[in-house]
């Protein structure tokens, strides 16, 4: 089945810290639209003394109909984004030291969620005006609104003790039980 998608890079940036315990940190740049020229990769776009960039080629962001309230729920923020989770290589491959490798793009609420939930590093960066109004048309086909269920306030509930069975609650004072308030043994009553 085609899915409806957008091939894209991602470019990271390691820039310098004002910090002795961390001289260098990574951050999402920016997600573009992929430029068939530029393949292979990541290939290091710049570098100087405070700030390397690096381009990672080759992500493909599909539409699920399944995820459409994901897409929805980002279109109608008020500023709808692409997340993209990354990691830290494990070994240096292409560097001197291990860069930030981008594992998965989306647009997708719900998949940014589960990766946080699963402790995942998950950055945004605003998403183009163009690609808002793709994921919004698509959302708005296949978003399934759930009506929304009329709850019976709680006071129409019936009584249930703690097993389940049938309760009353009564509000006059009861003969033998617990002294009502007032002290001494008995409660005074006779």
């Amino acid at each position: 089945m085609n899915r409806p998608g957008l091939d894209v890079s991602v470019v990271m940036r390691r820039e310098r810290l004002e910090s002795r315990w961390q001289p260098w940190r990574w951050v999402l740049d920016e997600v573009r639209p992929s430029d068939p020229t530029q393949q292979g990769g990541p290939l290091l776009i710049q570098d100087d003394k405070d700030i390397q960039r690096w381009l990672h080629t080759g992500y493909r962001v599909e539409l699920f109909r399944d995820d459409a309230e994901g897409y929805h729920l980002n279109a109608t923020t008020p500023a709808p984004c692409w997340f993209v989770m990354w990691r830290m290589e494990e070994e240096a491959t292409v560097a001197p030291e291990p860069i930030a490798r981008p594992e998965i793009v989306t647009l997708s609420y719900h998949d940014a969620g589960r990766w946080l939930d699963a402790q995942e590093t998950v950055e945004q960066v605003p998403a183009p005006p163009e690609v808002i109004d793709w994921m919004r048309a698509f959302a708005d086909a296949h978003l399934i609104q759930e009506p929304k269920k009329r709850r019976r306030p709680d006071s129409f509930r019936p009584l249930t003790d703690r097993f389940g069975n049938p309760a009353s609650v009564s509000t006059g004072w009861k003969r033998g039980g617990g002294g009502g308030g007032q002290g001494g043994e008995g409660g005074g009553h006779g």
